[in-house]
């Protein structure tokens, strides 16, 4: 059966020029097998020279030419030319989906046996700990046959996505939802900026509550802290019940609970744990297609607590020979980079520099290791608590750049916080008023280090 598809998917290669332009990006030669292989390099190579498929005369010279095939292969590939270059006529859809299956599998099966000769020490430069990498690559292969936006023919596609309402997470504050029209569309990535201990888990941890209530599937990523403490935040907010007496609640009380939330939703939450600074994008990319194939789960919103202690999947090579900004604005582009391409909005969240963590009014320049953050951001906004906020129940939150909106408007903005119950609320419009100003995000005029920076 295998090598009849390899013919197949090989013989439309050879003589279906559209096919031949779509799939060839995304097949490896070490997907096919055999005397297959070998064919599928010539042609390969005959349409990177040439950019035409090769006649069958063209490519019985090719084959004539080849030094690495046995007179074995030699005959094999002579008597199947016939085949190769015959003019059956196949269902382009069909095609195309088994072609990608194809791919999907011999990426999955090259990737467990490159893992099992790593496993027995036999392989000469991985060890174990690439083994996350190849089998989440593997993982994500497929075929994206999307060759870009016509501005002419593609304009009634425009028109009607002009008056088509965009898909938005909503927040369930009601300031949140003015600063970004409605909430936060995929294909984005949004930062809270604190320093430590002001708030910044807490913060995705009721979003994260939040937008479950409302029927989305959630995936958060923790790597600060575990599985279990983050689900006790989750609790303490979604219970209505301080989170230090969680532990006392007798299991019939706390089963009931559980159920009578899930019946309130119909969305899913997963908390996963990865030890801090070890995992990256692609980590996360065979996580999402392992909770696809394992679970059929697809989240429509994704939490990353927190960015700085990520790992970047193209830079965990180079260790001590890259600065921070660099890296940490390679984690960024590679996080938003993923919310693209599984078409959900990404939450995550940054420190403070020092001089930050003591101010009582926070800036862009105030963002820790990387002034290159703000920039791939779609949205970002600091939370900043003073001792006056705190003895008032409150939390400050001011944008620092925002792509959905007007940054100026409702700049600055309080809520409501009960630490106790992990909880955010809106609170009086008369709370607002003394915060309306004008003041830049930042007086570049002010700070000699960011008067260059365009956002």
């Amino acid at each position: 059966m295998q090598q009849n598809l390899e013919l197949t998917i090989l013989r439309h290669i050879l003589t279906n020029e559209d096919f031949m332009r779509r799939v060839l990006p995304f097949i490896r030669p070490d997907y096919f097998t055999g005397v297959h292989r070998t064919l599928f390099n010539l042609a390969g190579k005959f349409v990177a020279k040439y950019n035409k498929l090769p006649g069958k005369e063209s490519f019985k010279v090719e084959v004539d030419e080849a030094s690495n095939l046995t007179d074995e292969q030699y005959k094999q590939t002579i008597e199947m030319l016939p085949d190769l270059f015959s003019n059956e006529k196949v269902d382009p859809k069909w095609l195309d989906d088994v072609t990608e299956k194809w791919c999907q599998d011999r990426a999955l099966h090259n990737a467990i046996m490159e893992s099992i000769s790593i496993i027995e020490g036999k392989h000469d430069k991985l060890t174990k700990n690439a083994l996350p990498d190849i089998l989440s690559k593997a993982l994500s292969v497929s075929f994206d046959n999307n060759v870009g936006h016509d501005y002419v023919d593609n304009a009634d596609d425009r028109y009607e996505f002009y008056h088509t309402e965009e898909e938005k997470i909503p927040f369930d504050l009601e300031y949140l939802n003015k600063i970004t029209k409605g909430g936060v569309p995929n294909k984005t990535l949004n930062i809270c900026l604190a320093g430590t201990g002001v708030g910044k888990s807490l913060f995705m941890c009721h979003v994260a509550s939040s937008s479950l209530v409302q029927g989305y599937n959630v995936l958060y990523i923790t790597m600060e802290m575990a599985e279990e403490r983050i689900a006790e935040r989750i609790d303490a907010n979604l219970l209505n019940t301080p989170i230090d007496q969680i532990g006392n609640m007798s299991k019939d009380m706390f089963t009931t609970k559980i159920e009578n939330l899930s019946k309130k939703t119909t969305g899913k939450l997963i908390v996963k744990e990865y030890p801090t600074g070890s995992a990256h994008s692609g980590h996360f990319r065979g996580l999402l297609n392992e909770l696809k194939l394992k679970k059929s789960f697809h989240p429509d919103v994704i939490f990353i607590d927190y960015l700085n202690i990520c790992a970047s999947s193209r830079m965990k090579s180079l260790g001590g020979a890259i600065n921070s900004y660099t890296y940490i604005k390679a984690i960024a582009e590679e996080l938003r980079g993923l919310a693209v391409e599984f078409n959900v909005p990404i939450f995550s969240a940054t420190q403070t520099n020092r001089q930050g963590f003591t101010s009582s009014d926070i800036g862009l320049e105030d963002t820790s290791e990387s002034f290159g953050l703000p920039a791939t951001a779609d949205l970002m906004f600091a939370l900043i608590s003073s001792e006056e906020l705190e003895q008032s129940g409150q939390l400050m939150i001011k944008q620092l750049k925002n792509r959905y909106n007007d940054p100026v408007q409702y700049k600055r903005f309080v809520v409501g916080v009960d630490r106790s119950k992990m909880r955010l609320y809106d609170v009086e419009e008369t709370q607002q008023d003394r915060l309306m100003d004008d003041t830049p995000v930042f007086d570049k005029s002010q700070n000699e280090k960011f008067k260059d920076f365009k956002l």
